[in-house]
């Protein structure tokens, strides 16, 4: 491979990366939040939480969620904090949450993520 084949793959992954974070919550916020008192939802669906889910995790899947947020979520200032497999759902349920009037939601990422970011590790 060629030094300019060599320097267009790294670009690209760079870029992936960043596109990837982009819209996360950092890791020492969401620290914070958790400190103070955030809820932790886990978007996926029943199965893929009932597979494995994190501890104090609530389950409101992706398709469901503007239903069950009224009943399960029922101060908008409290900080959510968002998970699915990937990121994709939880980036798309925050929109979704914010649309609802939710004022303080964020976006975990993934579940690996997540995982290491509730249990400190």
């Amino acid at each position: 491979m060629s030094w300019i084949g060599f320097l267009v793959v790294l670009a690209l992954a760079i870029v992936y990366m960043y596109m990837k974070r982009a819209g996360q919550v950092s890791s020492k916020d969401a620290e914070e939040y958790l400190k103070n008192g955030a809820i932790i939802v886990d978007v996926r669906n029943p199965h893929e939480f009932e597979s494995g889910h994190l501890m104090r995790a609530q389950n409101m899947p992706l398709d469901r969620i503007e239903m069950l947020a009224s009943s399960m979520l029922r101060d908008k200032n409290k900080p959510l904090l968002l998970h699915c497999s990937s990121g994709v759902r939880s980036s798309m349920a925050k929109k979704k949450l914010e649309a609802l009037g939710y004022k303080n939601v964020f976006n975990l990422g993934s579940y690996d993520r997540a995982g290491k970011i509730i249990t400190g590790r």
